[in-house]
């Protein structure tokens, strides 16, 4: 049996079964299985994911009792085979069959004849069968086609329209390229460009901020110009609303929701690591990564503390110079790197969530000293979660001012999707 496509089935299982997050278990799967060709692994895996509604739209047509009496780990193969067929020109039609055949032998006892008809029925019928465009129901139509849950495609379409939330679909289906954010305390974009190119990398500059690179290339973080801090993987919108809130070296700075730390050490090292910044978060282990990150980077500032962003915290009010409030979101910016977010359903559109995320802006907001600045983000792209909070926080605060506010599209801006606003304390 083929070690690749066995660790990407016991990464889909577990994503399927357990809820677990897809980049942390196939980091997991990967480490332990040592398959011979990890990229192969993740193509598999983070395909199937994305593709997830449209493959199972096409196995109905092959299945006459219907996919609800289709056991999970056998649906798991049969969207792994016809996956490849479809969509991995490299796997000849016969090699993905006959792949799929030796994972239903191992793990799917008595389905193997089951799951070779009706991947060699698509062979032959592919053709014939109908495609998610029949469907007259834009609904429909988008969410087989894209492979998202309707209550995402109702939403986008009803805060962007239909054309725009098309083109926000297909985005969210695509890997974005690796970005890194330059330590400038240890280098410069420049010479860290030169020399991971001298590696054998390919590296372009990116469109909004002068700290970050684009990346193509496997084992980035095997460098060693990684080992040594020389850069840190940070998306260039998250580096953005850093960049926009300008922290300054010597100031005090809160970040509320901190783990796992990518702002919190983005600050230090604009800051030059002059100043204070506290890191807090609800769950202590989560940022223990922070701690670790620090020593690498050479940032000594940054000081983690255990703490409940919902709950006010009265020794901190306004005894900082800057906030950052990136508060817990639905992550629908964020598809390309989590695609199983795409199939969680949330029955109020977020609404419940954003009551939470003004509560804890209220309460990040009493933290800012006056002529202060704070900054609201999420990586989603809900205007539930995002210019409506905003709306509502300054509708009843009138000391505070938006300064700046971006929201950006995955489709438009080539990052992944981000929400900021900078505001002001009068």
């Amino acid at each position: 049996m083929d070690i690749n496509r066995k660790t990407a089935f016991n990464t889909l299982m577990r994503i399927e079964k357990d809820g677990a997050y897809s980049n942390l278990e196939l980091n997991s799967q990967i480490n332990r299985d040592r398959p011979d060709s990890p990229a192969l692994v993740r193509e598999m895996v983070y395909g199937v994911l994305e593709n997830k509604m449209y493959l199972d739209y096409l196995l109905s047509q092959m299945v006459s009792k219907g996919l609800k009496s289709v056991k999970l780990p056998t649906l798991v193969i049969m969207r792994m085979g016809l996956y490849q067929m479809i969509f991995m020109t490299s796997v000849p039609e016969y090699a993905a069959v006959n792949e799929s055949v030796k994972l239903a032998r191992k793990f799917c006892h008595g389905q193997d004849g089951f799951v070779n008809g009706v991947l060699r029925n698509y062979s032959r019928k592919k053709d014939q069968l109908d495609q998610p465009d029949v469907e007259k129901d834009p609904l429909a139509r988008l969410s087989n086609k894209y492979s998202y849950d309707k209550w995402i495609v109702k939403l986008w379409m009803g805060q962007y329209g239909e054309e725009a939330a098309e083109k926000m679909l297909a985005a969210g289906n695509l890997t974005r390229p690796l970005t890194v954010r330059v330590n400038l305390m240890k280098n410069d974009r420049e010479r860290l460009a030169d020399s991971l190119t001298k590696e054998g990398y390919t590296v372009d500059q990116t469109s909004y901020s002068q700290r970050m690179l684009r990346i193509k290339g496997s084992g980035i973080l095997e460098t060693k110009e990684y080992l040594d801090g020389m850069f840190s993987v940070q998306d260039e919108g998250s580096i953005l609303s850093i960049e926009t809130l300008a922290p300054q070296s010597g100031e005090t700075i809160y970040d509320v929701c901190a783990a796992p730390g990518g702002k919190s050490l983005a600050a230090a090292e604009i800051m030059e690591n002059s100043g204070t910044i506290t890191s807090f978060d609800f769950y202590g282990n989560k940022l223990e990564p922070l701690k670790r990150e620090m020593k690498r980077l050479g940032i000594s500032i940054i000081e983690t503390k255990v703490s409940d962003a919902t709950q006010l915290n009265e020794e901190l009010i306004e005894t900082a110079d800057r906030v950052i409030c990136d508060v817990p979101c639905t992550g629908l910016g964020v598809l390309g790197k989590k695609p199983e977010i795409k199939y969680r359903k949330i029955d109020d559109d977020g609404r419940s969530l954003a009551k939470k995320q003004l509560k804890i802006l209220e309460n990040s907001a009493e933290y800012v000293k006056r002529g202060g600045f704070i900054i609201y983000s999420t990586c989603t792209v809900n205007k539930i979660e995002n210019e409506q909070v905003v709306k509502s926080f300054l509708g009843t605060h009138q000391n505070f001012e938006s300064i700046e506010e971006k929201q950006l599209i995955p489709d438009a801006e080539g990052t992944d999707g981000f929400y900021f606003c900078k505001m002001r304390k009068l």
